[in-house]
């Protein structure tokens, strides 16, 4: 068994206003993210993404930076963070974020129509945040969108991804079944 499925099912889960979610280094930092985990991701994204022609990596902050980053190094793709501070540079775009627990005013910077982008997240839940970075990067900048990666996806409730027209690739997807974390299909493909 693998290093993320193994520390998937090892994760502990906490409610939040009737909202079950799994606490794994990924998706929150703790508990401490090992080098060996965050290495095995890595080489799985990059075997899975479609990369050939991707001229920037776009994440969401925060926890999508460390993956990120990552890939960046790994493939020397740039780097581009969505953030939630508006900081009024030119070309700045804003984008509405809504998840099933938050909702948030985000930014994009250094995205220009045109660019070839591969859309990277740490967890695809609800689907809230990868459709408005979506939607923001294909609608209101005119980049191109050629693949979106999460690592984890969590099954079982609506995900607005669905009812888009964009897809995203997973490395697992899993289930809180019971308090417990659940495997719910060996590949993740969607």
């Amino acid at each position: 068994m693998d290093q993320l499925r193994r520390s998937l099912l090892e994760a502990p889960i906490v409610e939040k206003e009737g909202y079950h979610y799994f606490v794994h280094p990924i998706s929150d930092g703790v508990p401490m993210l090992e080098p060996t985990l965050l290495r095995e991701i890595v080489i799985k994204i990059i075997r899975k993404a479609e990369l050939e022609d991707v001229d920037k990596i776009v994440t969401p902050a925060a926890m999508g930076i460390h993956i990120s980053t990552a890939v960046s190094l790994m493939t020397d793709i740039p780097l581009v963070v969505v953030r939630k501070r508006e900081y009024g540079l030119e070309g700045e775009t804003p984008l509405f974020q809504q998840t099933g627990y938050d909702e948030n005013q985000m930014y994009i910077n250094d995205v220009d129509a045109g660019d070839s982008v591969l859309v990277l997240d740490d967890v695809l839940s609800t689907g809230g945040t990868l459709t408005a970075i979506c939607e923001a990067l294909d609608q209101d900048i005119g980049a191109e969108i050629v693949d979106v990666v999460a690592v984890i996806k969590k099954v079982g409730g609506e995900n607005r991804l669905d009812q888009s027209p964009y897809s995203a690739k997973t490395l697992v997807n899993v289930d809180v079944v019971d308090g417990a974390v659940v495997i719910v299909d060996e590949t993740g493909d969607d």
